[in-house]
This record gives C-alpha cells, structure tokens and sequence, in this order.
C-alpha cells in the first residue's frame, strides 16, 4: 500500500497544492467542495454534497460495516508569507493548519481503495469548519452528525499533520488525544463616576482585579494537580477615558480539560470567584459557550493503526505523543462511534513550521505516509470487522 501510494504522489502533491492556493474559510468551502465532488465523482463514489452545510460524504461498497474517514478542509483568517508556486491566491486566507493536505490525503486514500474489493462500506467525511463555529456555536463535525453523516458508522479514523515531526514518522497512542475546550464571557459590573472621585463608585476595573487573580488561581489552587486542566483568559474590554471609572468590565478566555469531571469544577470555580464581586458591591454576569469535547483514541483502533504503521513505516516510525491542551472537533465524531486520530510527521528538515502561523508548510513527502496508513487501516477493518473491547483487552478480529 505505501508503494502504490508514493505512485500516485504527484497528484497528491497537484491536490494539496491545488488547495493551497484556493483556501476557503469554514461553512464557505464552496469551491474546495466542489473539486472534491468531482473527484469522487470521477472514481465511481457515491457523493453527497451540502452536508453540514458545505461538506461532502463520499462511499464505495454496500451494507455493514462501514468505516469511516474523516478529512476537514477550512482554511484560517492568515496573511500567507511564504514565497512559493502555491501560495494563497486570496488574501488574508491561509491553509495554516495542513487542512489542505488532509483532503488531498483523504482523495488519495479514496483513488487507492476505489479498485479494492472489499465486504462492507467505505464512508469519506470531507468536513467543513473544524476551526470555527457558526452563528449558534456550532461546528462543522456536529453539524455533519446532525446531516447523518456518521449514522451506522463503526469505527472512524483521521489524521493531522504535525510539524514537530520528521516526515515518515506518525504519531500515535490511546487515550486522550486532544483536550476539550469551552468559552467564557463575564462581565463585571459597577457603578461608574469620576476618576477623581473613586469613593462615589464601585469600580469595575477594581473588582476584574481580583477576578483576575481569582482566575489564574483555579488550576494551581483548587483542581487535582495530578489533571491536566487550563484557564486563561484572552481579552480585557473597560473604560475609554483616563479620568472616568466605567461602568462594567468584560472578560473572555478559554478553558481546556481532558475529564467531564474537571469541565465541571472549572465552570463552578468560575462562578465562586465572579461571586467575589458581589461581596466587593457590584455584580456579575456569565455566559459559558460549550465547545469541542475531549478526543478519545479508541484501543483497538491505536491497535490496529499500530499494527498497520509496523508494518508499512517499522516500529522506529512511530512515536509517542507530546502532551498538549489543543482541541479539535474530531472528538464529536469519536463520541459517535469507536475512533482514532494520529499524528503525521511533516516537519521540513531544518526549518519546523508552526501551525497557524504565516509560514506553515509541509515537507510534502508525508502525503503518501498518510494515504498508506489510512487506506491500509481501512481495509483492514473492512476485512476483519471491528469489535470494540476495553484498554486492557482491546484487539481486531
């Protein structure tokens, strides 16, 4: 499989860059989608366009069981300042995140499979705004679930491409795979006067003083030390003049968690310390917006991926994740049903590319690594069929 797939490199490179030049952001991949229709179209898939508003289903083969594999295609708010043949060709839109090279991986995995024969279903998940949410908070992976996309799925795969790792390499292990993440939005609210008379107030920005400190607090002074958790506030909105105390201050950050259990307790903390306010003579409002939820690697899937990369990569290719509070939209569909995301190497030797920034790029040669991997993966399941078991005893049968 990972010959037949660096055969077909030059239209994975074609693919990938072809997307590069033509981001689009999320809900508005309308040209992306369309090239992917026609591409599934041309290899005898069945297509379905417009699910999760811009997304596409592609599948080969009929009945049970039906195997999944999900590649997100939005594109960032990013000035692209790289100097090469592929660079944006719309301004202040950028693939820096590797988007692009996950659709062309997943088209590359459906021109491999499309002349296997197989029992079962093959179901591509292309998905629209893994980055954003829409006007009522809602990503692009729920707003799939909501079209049916994973309906009867029984087991979904996915990959992302990591810069920090040498292309060649995956990376790969059960367990958490990425954090959930929600929002905050507080506001603190006072009485406003003059500035030279503090005395006749309750001052807002006095009072965000304490929350602010009440908030750095959570993770270090009331959660387990032994769970991974973050608070972190990103945006301080108060006042406009140097002589007038406001009226009210608004705070926005964002929480990360790994257990139910601890999105819990960090929303209670939140509201205990925005309480202080009221002791101190004003008030407060919260707004807590629900977002991703943690990403699980199902055992026997990392099992199967394992098995899989051994043989097509060798065991020295595959490494063990670097622990982070990143959070992706894949841990709707994994909630779903049994699921597994890794970790591709694509890191350009000498000169690492961090994602989201101007000047992400890939080294190329990972593309036909995340075809072999995936297509290999999915036909594998296909052919065994998967019985999901618990961590100690998970297997492919």
């Amino acid at each position: 499989m990972l010959q037949r797939a660096q055969e077909i490199q030059e239209q994975l490179v074609a693919w990938r860059r072809e997307f590069h030049m033509h981001p689009e952001l999320g809900f508005r991949e309308v040209r992306t989608a369309a090239r992917v229709a026609e591409v599934l179209t041309g290899l005898g898939y069945r297509v379905r366009t417009g699910v999760g508003r811009t997304g596409v289903v592609a599948e080969r083969g009929e009945g049970p069981p039906i195997i999944a594999i999900r590649a997100d295609m939005d594109a960032l708010p990013i000035q692209e300042e790289n100097d090469v043949p592929y660079a944006s060709c719309v301004p202040g839109v950028m693939h820096a995140c590797g988007h692009d090279a996950h659709t062309a991986i997943a088209l590359g995995v459906a021109k491999l499979l499309a002349d296997e024969t197989f029992p079962g279903t093959l179901r591509l998940l292309f998905q629209p705004a893994e980055e954003v949410a829409d006007e009522e908070g809602v990503s692009g992976a729920p707003r799939m679930i909501q079209d049916g996309a994973i309906e009867g799925v029984e087991a979904v795969l996915a990959l992302h491409v990591d810069p920090s790792v040498p292309a060649g390499d995956i990376v790969l292990d059960l367990g958490p795979s990425s954090a959930g993440v929600d929002t905050f939005y507080a506001t603190i609210i006072g009485r406003g006067g003059h500035g030279a008379s503090p005395h006749k107030t309750v001052d807002p920005i006095y009072l965000a003083g304490h929350v602010i400190l009440g908030l750095h607090g959570i993770v270090s002074r009331r959660l387990d030390p032994m769970e991974p958790a973050v608070v972190s506030i990103g945006a301080i909105h108060g006042g406009q003049a140097d002589n007038v105390i406001p009226d009210r201050v608004e705070l926005k950050g964002t929480i990360r968690y790994m257990k139910p259990e601890v999105q819990r307790q960090i929303h209670a903390e939140i509201e205990r310390v925005l309480a202080m306010t009221r002791v101190l003579g004003g008030d407060y409002e919260l707004r807590l917006e629900i977002g991703y939820p943690p990403m699980m690697n199902d055992a026997g899937i990392v099992g199967l991926l394992r098995e899989v990369a051994v043989d097509l990569l060798g065991e020295e290719h595959i490494q063990p994740p670097h622990p982070g509070m990143g959070a992706e939209d894949f841990g709707y569909f994994s909630e779903q049903a049994p699921g597994a995301m890794f970790g591709l190497g694509c890191k350009i030797e000498g000169d690492e590319r961090v994602a989201h920034s101007p000047r992400f790029d890939i080294d190329e040669r990972c593309l036909a690594v995340g075809v072999a991997v995936l297509a290999e993966t999915a036909l594998r399941l296909l052919k065994r069929g998967f019985h999901r078991r618990g961590a100690e005893d998970a297997e492919i049968v």
